[in-house]
């Protein structure tokens, strides 16, 4: 497991979350980033973060992955925190640091978009990290399946979401792997002017463009080798089936729902 990127990556295992209807977890995972903005209170925000990380464990992904995958996202939660913190200056003054003041309601305001930043990419990687892209592909078609009487492309659609997704940790890597060859060659990527630094990142950004579009060619001359022609007259060998574990957890998500709103301000 690449540990250094975890959205887009699947994580093949038994656990219940694994094992549950990809269409589920879609659904789910729709309905959570909905009450996420519904959430005004602690006792609110408390449920949520408590459910969240309860999925997370779970799926029995090491939690310690989890955290390190989620290191690149970090930087935008806490630059969230902190513009709220010095931009905004609404409330009671709390406190001051070297004359300048920091005011309650900035506080909370940064607090809670970070908060929620932070519940929004955790729980949306789960779905990668438990759901294979064959799967994603098959749920996403079969919820977007009445858009097919329009004439919208569901199939298409549905594969070139999977397939970004998918391609999101293996881009990560490369870059990573780009990087070390450049630094490795005298490249500093971390010192000098600002200008200095965007020059620096131009020898890193041409071999992975190059690299990204080999793969999607590669990719493109796999599936027409194996007679793909989209999604008109395809079988699946894999039958999406509702159980009763899927009614349950969608019905203890309803009250997780349920008591969200009900701790409402």
């Amino acid at each position: 497991m690449n540990n250094s990127m975890i959205i887009g990556q699947y994580v093949p295992g038994t656990s219940l979350i694994h094992r549950l209807d990809p269409r589920t977890k879609i659904l789910v995972i729709f309905f959570f980033v909905i009450i996420v903005f519904f959430a005004n209170s602690v006792w609110s925000y408390s449920i949520l973060t408590a459910f969240a990380i309860g999925t997370a464990l779970a799926t029995r992904v090491p939690l310690s992955f989890i955290v390190k995958g989620l290191k690149p996202v970090w930087f935008l939660i806490v630059f969230t925190f902190l513009l709220h913190l010095f931009v905004s200056r609404q409330g009671d003054i709390l406190f001051s640091v070297l004359g300048f003041p920091f005011y309650e309601e900035s506080l909370i305001q940064g607090g809670t978009l970070s908060l929620r930043f932070f519940l929004l990419i955790l729980f949306t990687s789960l779905l990668t990290l438990t759901t294979s892209p064959i799967e994603i592909t098959d749920a996403i078609e079969y919820l977007l399946h009445p858009l097919k009487k329009l004439r919208f492309p569901v199939h298409e659609l549905a594969l070139m979401m999977s397939i970004s997704l998918r391609f999101i940790p293996t881009l990560m890597q490369e870059a990573e792997k780009i990087s070390k060859a450049q630094a490795s060659r005298g490249v500093d990527f971390r010192t000098g002017s600002l200008k200095d630094r965007v020059s620096a990142v131009i020898p890193l950004l041409i071999p992975l463009f190059v690299s990204a579009f080999k793969r999607a060619e590669e990719l493109a001359m796999a599936m027409e080798a194996r007679g793909y022609q989209g999604g008109e007259g395809r079988t699946k060998i894999r039958a999406l089936l509702f159980r009763k574990k899927d009614y349950i957890v969608f019905f203890l998500f309803c009250l997780i729902m349920a008591a969200t709103i009900g701790t409402r301000v």
